[in-house]
């Protein structure tokens, strides 16, 4: 099996906190004609390279029906900057347009199979994958971006067609998995392309 969400698998269910002091679960996004999850951080250079972009994505396609949920699972043992506290005073800092989730225990990071940070999963009305992988080709350095490979699978899907690029490696820090070296990776964790 593979690590990461195969195309077409049913968005796993979570029951996780929130930077504005409510858990969540997925039931909660029901109403969402379409659900961006990504597995995000506080320190990462990439994610800090691209929230701005991720912003602006949120922003431009909340009208159309899709909502963003970010989850950090990164370990604070590993990058303290990742801790509870830490995500609570950056979203009150930066007011981010999404609902910011900790998954401490790290098993919904296992359920979604999360390479990265950050590292996107697009799902339908019905809840199945449609796209995974990254939301630019640049997220470090936004001046050379020229790759929006998120908006084009939501407007493809929101257009009615097929998203013609499904699945894209996602580019940024490694997920910081719990009692391992910060540059671990699970060995069935591979490229998705």
């Amino acid at each position: 099996m593979a690590f990461t969400l195969p195309i077409g698998s049913k968005a796993p269910d979570f029951s996780l906190p929130a930077t504005d002091g409510k858990t969540y679960s997925l039931q909660d996004f029901a109403d969402a004609q379409v659900l961006v999850i990504f597995f995000t951080c506080n320190h990462c250079p990439y994610v800090i390279g691209s929230d701005e972009d991720t912003r602006a994505t949120a922003e431009k396609y909340a009208p159309k029906g899709v909502k963003f949920v970010g989850i950090n699972a990164n370990s604070p043992n590993t990058y303290a900057e990742d801790s509870f506290e830490h995500m609570v005073s950056r979203m009150e800092q930066e007011k981010f347009p999404w609902t910011y989730l900790h998954d401490a225990t790290q098993e919904v990071a296992r359920a979604y199979g999360a390479l990265r940070t950050p590292h996107f999963y697009v799902f339908n009305k019905k809840r199945e994958l449609i796209y995974t992988g990254r939301a630019v080709d640049s997220p470090r350095d936004a001046s050379k971006i020229t790759e929006h490979d998120l908006e084009r699978a939501l407007d493809e899907h929101l257009a009615g067609k097929p998203v013609s690029v499904p699945v894209t490696n996602p580019i940024g820090c490694n997920v910081k998995w719990d009692g391992k070296d910060a540059h671990w990776m699970p060995p069935d964790a591979c490229d998705l392309v």
